[in-house]
C-alpha cells in the first residue's frame, strides 16, 4: 500500500510537528511516498527546485499512490489541487482537519463525496482515523 501524504508547505509550516507525527504513523502502516513533506528542515520556501519539477514529481507520486491522506488544517492551494487530482484518478482520499483552528475547512473539501473528512481534536484521534482509512483500503 502506497500513501501520498499531503500537507501545507508554502502556506506555512506551523503544524510541522503534527505532520511529522502523522507521517511517522502512516509509515508504520504503509509505504509513505512523501516523507519529505513532514521534515522540519523543509521551510515555507518549499523544496529548492523549480516549480515545474515539483509539480511533475508530486503528480507522479499521486499517480503511483494507492490513496491520499491530507492534513488540511492550514489552507493550501497545492493540497487542494492534489486532492482534486486524486479524486480525478479515483484514489481514496482522507482529509484531516484539526478542530483547534478558528478557520473553517473549505466546503470544496468538506462537501466532496469523494473525500472522507475527519475532524480531530488530538493526534490519537487522527491516528485512529488513519488506521480506519487504511484498513478499509484492503
Amino acid at each position: 500500500m502506497k500513501i501520498y501524504f499531503a500537507c501545507s508547505i508554502r502556506g506555512g509550516r506551523n503544524d510541522v510537528a503534527t505532520y511529522a507525527e502523522l507521517a511517522k504513523h502512516i509509515k508504520s502502516k504503509a509505504t509513505l511516498l512523501t516523507e519529505i513533506f513532514a521534515d522540519d528542515r523543509l521551510t515555507s520556501n518549499g523544496m529548492n527546485k523549480p516549480s515545474s519539477v515539483i509539480w511533475k514529481t508530486d503528480v507522479a507520486w499521486i499517480q503511483e499512490s494507492d490513496a491520499v491522506i491530507a492534513e488540511v488544517t492550514t489552507p493550501s492551494l497545492g493540497v487542494g489541487y492534489e486532492i482534486a487530482k486524486a479524486e480525478e484518478w479515483d484514489k481514496p482520499v482522507l482529509a484531516l482537519f484539526h478542530t483547534y483552528n478558528i478557520r473553517k475547512l473549505s466546503a470544496m473539501i468538506d462537501g466532496s463525496p469523494n473525500t472522507k473528512t475527519v475532524y480531530y481534536s488530538s493526534i490519537s484521534e487522527a491516528k485512529i482515523a488513519i488506521d480506519d482509512f487504511i484498513k478499509n483500503l484492503y
